[in-house]
Order: C-alpha cells, then structure tokens, then sequence
C-alpha cells in the first residue's frame, strides 16, 4: 500500500514545492529587474512620505479634490466581528457588493449620489463612473468627462479659474494602451496631487 501512496506524497510535495515558493520567488525576482517600480506597487512620494499607490485608490470627501468613483469594499466590523461595515478602497477586501440592480440599497445609493452630483453640476448630465463602483473596489481612474463633471465645484471651493483646472484635468489624462486598449482615463491621486501644486504655484 505505501507503494501507491508514495508517488501521490512526492507529487504533492513536488508541486507544493515548484508552485508554492519556487514559482513566486522567481516572477518576484523577474519583475524587480524589469519592472522594479511596479513590483514595490508604484508607490508615489512627496516629500520622501509615501502618499499613495498609482494602483489602488483613495476616498477623497473634501470639495477642493476630484473625487473616485465609489468603492464597495468593505472591513471587519470593530464592534462585531460577523458584521462588515463600509471601507472604500480597503485593499485587503477588494470586490464588489454583488448588489442585483433591482436592490433597493443599491437603487437608493446610486439615486443618493445622482441627486448630490445634480446639485453639485445641475448643467451636465451625471457621467456614469461617479455612481458605478467598479469590479475590485480599489479603481484609481476615472473618465475624463467625470473629472471635467467636477471641475466647477473644485473651481469654487479652491478659487481659481475652471479652465485652469480643464488643462490640467486635460494634461493628466492617459491614452488609451497602445493607442487601442482601454478608454482614455485619469488617475485622480495624481491629478489631485497636480491641483494641490497648482494652487501652490
């Protein structure tokens, strides 16, 4: 019997092995010489502190920053633990909330965040990544036209001219990947780290 057990055992611990320390030490190797930026998680810094990462976003509430699109991820429950409350861009629990559009709690916090969008730019119409959360949770992007949304409020809560602010919304958005990949996109850490030095300046 320990004859046919014996193979099954090796294999395991082979594999255990190749695929549990032998295949991840190697593609961390591999990505810290050709991709060392990317493999520490693109980490921005100002002033040698780190701020943030260009890959995961962040929950800015304050009117004077654009703001992400919504985050659906969520945290352990510090009075319950069998509980979860609402974390926004928590990196350790990505995912969406696997709401089914017909959910009432999902109806009422997109119809929430319509109305406050509506009051905030009454004269253009809501675009859609100001009120979908995305697949991970953690989205860092937004569409041009969601940053060009919040360009009046940011104008008026920080006391400079719209188009200033349209110019830089428009010269910190990315191309689409090799020209055909993806839609044109934002990274609003970056872009509001381009406004706090713009009001600076």
């Amino acid at each position: 019997m320990l004859r046919e057990i014996r193979p099954a055992i090796v294999v395991l611990l082979a594999l255990t092995l190749i695929t549990g320390l032998v295949y991840p030490l190697a593609m961390t190797g591999i990505a810290e010489v050709i991709f060392p930026r990317q493999a520490e998680g693109s980490l921005i810094e100002m002033n040698g502190k780190v701020v943030g990462s260009e890959l995961i976003g962040q929950d800015f509430s304050s009117d004077k920053y654009f703001h992400g699109r919504p985050s659906a991820t969520t945290a352990p429950d510090p009075s319950d633990p069998a509980k979860t409350v609402s974390a926004p861009y928590n990196a350790a629990n990505s995912g969406g909330s696997n709401l089914g559009p017909s959910n009432k709690a999902l109806i009422d916090r997109v119809q929430g965040d319509i109305d406050k969008l509506k009051a905030e730019n009454p004269s253009a119409p809501v675009p859609a990544d100001l009120i979908t959360t995305s697949a991970s949770g953690l989205d860092p992007h937004i569409s041009p036209e969601a940053a060009l949304f919040q360009v009046p409020r940011i104008a008026k809560a920080r006391n400079l001219p719209e188009d200033r602010i349209r110019q830089l919304v428009s010269d910190r958005t990315e191309d689409r990947l090799l020209g055909f990949l993806g839609e044109p996109r934002v990274n609003v850490l970056l872009l509001n780290l381009a406004l706090d030095h713009l009001a600076a300046g």
